[in-house]
């Protein structure tokens, strides 16, 4: 089995590698963990979230976005996916399809316009 340093140890010990890499603002090395995480419990959105949230902050915008999408398939009132899913689609220049996910978010967390 060749294993690297990504991958090595327990679910619970990667995990917080991952959120070490991430908080240290090395996001290619907490996606480097995380993809291989998310692989193994797809069911859970704290990994894929994290995972989403790295490859936004590395500019790898299309993964990003692909992750946000099966976050919000399997959970459409994720208010934080749909708000950085909008985000992600704006700094795609995907403005129209972004600002649906913006007002869903905003609604999500409650930031209903007053009238």
């Amino acid at each position: 089995m060749n294993t690297t340093y990504y991958d090595q140890g327990t679910a619970a010990e990667r995990w917080e590698r991952a959120q070490m890499f991430f908080a240290a603002k090395d996001y290619a090395g907490a996606a480097r963990v995380l993809a291989g995480l998310v692989e193994e419990v797809p069911e859970q959105t704290g990994p894929r979230l994290l995972l989403a949230r790295a490859y936004y902050h590395s500019a790898q915008l299309g993964r990003a976005e692909h992750e946000l999408r099966r976050i919000v398939e399997r959970d459409p009132v994720e208010h934080y996916a749909r708000l950085l899913l909008g985000r992600t689609l704006e700094r795609r220049a995907r403005h129209e399809e972004a600002r649906r996910h913006l007002r869903i978010a905003s609604v999500l967390a409650g930031d209903l316009p007053r009238g």
